[in-house]
C-alpha cells in the first residue's frame, strides 16, 4: 500500500532537505504492526544545526520584522498547500496513529486547518494597545507645568521556539505550534514524535511550496538525547511541549537553568457530571462515544464517569449496551469505530491498570480484555469499571485508553468536590435539564474547559488549557499568538 509521506526519508533544516547521521528507523502501523516507512533520525549536531538556523533566522532575517499582513500571506499559502493535501494527511494518520477514519478526517485533519485559518484571521486584527494619557507632576518642576505623556504596548515576538509534540493527535498538534508562533514572528525547531515522525516531515514540503524563507521552520526527529538538547540549549527562547505530566515536568526542569518560556499542554482526567435530571441515553451515549475516540488516547477525554445514584443504575446497563456496538479494528475500514493504541507497551499499561481497577475492588461493566479475532496490530477493548471510589489508581491517574469509571454522586456538591479532588485540570461536561444549574457548577469545576450538555462553541475561538498539573499556558482562542509574544511598554511626552 503507498502510504503518503512515508517516502520522506530526510530532516528539513535552514530551508533545505538533509540526510539524517542518525539513520533510520521503522515506523509500524499500530493495526497491522507492518512497517509503513523507515524515518529519518536526526544526530544531536543537527539538532544543533537547526537550532543555529532558526537563531539565525530570527536574529538577521526576514521573518520577525515583517508585518503580520506579510506574514500572514505566506500563512495563507500555507491553508491552500494544506487543503489540497487533506486526503493524504488523513489517509498517513490512519496508518500512523490507526485512528478511525471519521475522527481522522474531521477532528485531526479539518479541525486544525479551521484553527489555522482563524489564527490568521486573529493575528490580521492584532495591533499596537494604547493606554490612556497621563498627567502627572513634573518632580523636577514642582510649581511649573505638569508633564503628559502616553504609553503605548507593542508585542513583539518571543524569539526562538523548540516545539515537541505527541503521537495521539500529531497533525492537529504540530499545526497548533506553527501556526501560532510563525504568525506571532518566531522561528521554530519542531520534533514531533518517533511514533508518528511523517506527520511532521510534510510540512518540510509545504515550506518550499509556499516559499517560506529558510531557517524559520525547521524539522528533526530523534529520541531523549536530541529532545533535550531542544530543552536545554541557551540560544532556544521557549519550548512549548503536549504531552504527558512527567514529560512535561523533566521538561521545565531542563527549561529552567536558562529561564527559558515553557508552555506545556499535559494530561488529564477529566470528569463527566451526569445529574439526576439529565437524559440517561443521551449521556451514556456521549460518555461511550467519546471513550472510544482515538482509542481513549487523548488528554481532553472525560475518563471518570460521575453519575448521580439514582440514575446509576439505568446509565451503567445502557452504556454496556452501547459500548457493544463499537467496532474495534483496522481503521482502513472506514466501519471502524475505534482504532487500536498505539504500540505495545501503552496496551501494557492499560491491561495493568484495568488489572489495578478489578483487584481494587471495581466491577467490570463491559471489556476488561482484548477484542476477539484480532490477532495483530495493539487492540484493546473499551472497558467500563462501575462501582469505583475516586481514590483508585484508575480513577486518579491518566491511563490514555479507553478505560471508563463510573462514580456514584448523591448531590451536586459532591459531584463537583469528587471532580476537583484530583492533580489535574484539563476538561470536563456536565450533562442536565437544568442548564443554569450546570453553569453554576461548570463555575466551580477547576478545569480549563467545560462542556454543557456537548457544548456547541467553536474551538478554535476558545483558549484551550489546563489547572493544576494539566499545563501552563493556552492554545487556541483570540489570545493565542500572545503565548508566543513580548510585550513591550514605550513610554513617551507629548509636548
Amino acid at each position: 500500500m503507498n502510504i503518503p509521506y512515508t517516502k520522506i526519508d530526510q530532516i528539513y533544516v535552514n530551508g533545505a532537505w538533509v540526510s539524517p547521521e542518525g539513520g533510520t528507523e521503522a515506523v509500524i502501523n499500530p493495526a497491522t504492526e507492518e512497517v509503513i516507512g523507515h524515518a529519518p533520525v536526526a544526530s544531536l549536531p543537527q539538532v544543533d544545526a537547526a537550532i543555529a538556523a532558526a537563531r539565525e533566522a530570527f536574529d538577521n532575517g526576514p521573518w520577525p520584522t515583517m508585518t503580520m499582513d506579510e506574514r500572514a500571506g505566506y500563512m495563507d499559502k500555507m491553508v491552500a498547500a494544506l487543503q489540497a493535501r487533506q486526503a493524504d494527511i488523513a489517509a498517513l494518520i490512519v496508518a500512523e496513529v490507526g485512528c478511525a477514519q471519521g475522527i481522522t478526517h474531521m477532528m485531526q485533519v479539518a479541525n486544525p486547518i479551521n484553527h489555522l485559518i482563524s489564527t490568521i484571521k486573529y493575528a490580521r486584527r492584532d495591533e499596537s494597545e494604547r493606554l490612556p494619557i497621563d498627567i502627572n507632576p513634573n518632580m523636577f518642576a514642582p510649581d511649573g507645568p505638569q508633564n503628559i505623556g502616553g504609553t503605548t504596548v507593542v508585542r513583539e515576538p518571543f524569539g526562538v521556539v523548540s516545539a515537541i509534540t505527541g503521537y495521539n493527535f500529531p497533525f492537529l498538534l504540530n499545526l497548533a505550534k506553527i501556526g501560532p508562533a510563525l504568525m506571532a514572528g518566531c522561528t521554530m525547531i519542531l520534533k514531533p514524535s518517533q511514533f508518528t515522525p511523517y506527520s511532521a516531515l510534510l510540512f518540510g514540503e509545504i515550506c518550499e511550496e509556499i516559499g517560506l524563507p529558510k531557517g524559520v521552520l525547521n524539522i528533526v526527529t530523534g529520541g531523549i538525547a536530541e529532545g533535550q538538547l531542544l530543552c536545554t540549549d541557551e540560544r532556544v527562547d521557549m519550548v512549548t511541549f503536549t504531552g504527558s505530566e512527567g514529560v512535561g515536568a523533566s521538561i521545565m526542569a531542563q527549561a529552567a537553568p536558562t529561564l527559558k518560556k515553557v508552555h506545556l499542554e499535559l494530561g488529564g482526567k477529566s470528569a463527566m457530571i451526569v445529574r439526576h435530571d439529565a437524559d440517561v441515553q443521551r449521556a451514556a451515549a456521549m460518555a461511550v462515544g467519546i471513550l472510544s475516540v482515538n482509542a481513549g488516547q487523548g488528554c481532553a477525554i472525560t475518563t471518570r464517569l460521575l453519575v448521580h445514584n439514582s440514575i446509576r443504575p439505568a446509565f451503567v446497563q445502557m452504556a454496556a449496551a452501547m459500548a457493544a456496538h463499537i467496532k474495534v479494528g483496522n481503521a482502513a475500514d472506514p466501519s471502524v469505530t475505534m482504532g487500536p493504541l498505539i504500540r505495545e507497551s501503552q496496551r501494557a499499561k492499560v491491561e495493568h491498570y484495568v488489572a489495578l481497577g478489578k483487584a481494587a475492588g471495581a466491577t467490570v461493566v463491559c471489556g476488561g480484555g482484548r477484542p476477539a479475532g484480532l490477532d495483530k496490530g495493539f487492540f484493546t477493548d473499551l472497558t467500563l469499571f462501575d462501582n469505583v471510589t475516586n481514590d483508585m489508581a484508575i480513577a486518579q491517574d491518566e491511563i490514555f485508553g479507553p478505560v471508563g469509571c463510573i462514580i456514584g454522586f448523591d448531590t451536586d456538591e459532591e459531584a463537583v468536590q469528587i471532580a476537583n479532588d484530583s492533580r489535574y485540570g484539563l476538561a470536563g461536561c456536565i450533562e442536565t435539564a437544568d442548564a443554569a444549574t450546570g453553569y453554576a457548577m461548570a463555575l466551580k469545576i477547576r478545569t480549563g474547559s467545560v462542556a454543557l450538555n456537548g457544548g456547541t462553541g467553536t474551538m478554535s475561538f476558545a483558549p484551550i488549557g489546563g489547572y493544576k498539573r494539566s499545563g501552563i499556558g493556552r492554545e487556541y482562542g483570540p489570545n493565542w499568538l500572545r503565548e508566543y509574544q513580548h510585550e513591550k511598554s514605550v513610554f513617551y511626552p507629548i509636548g
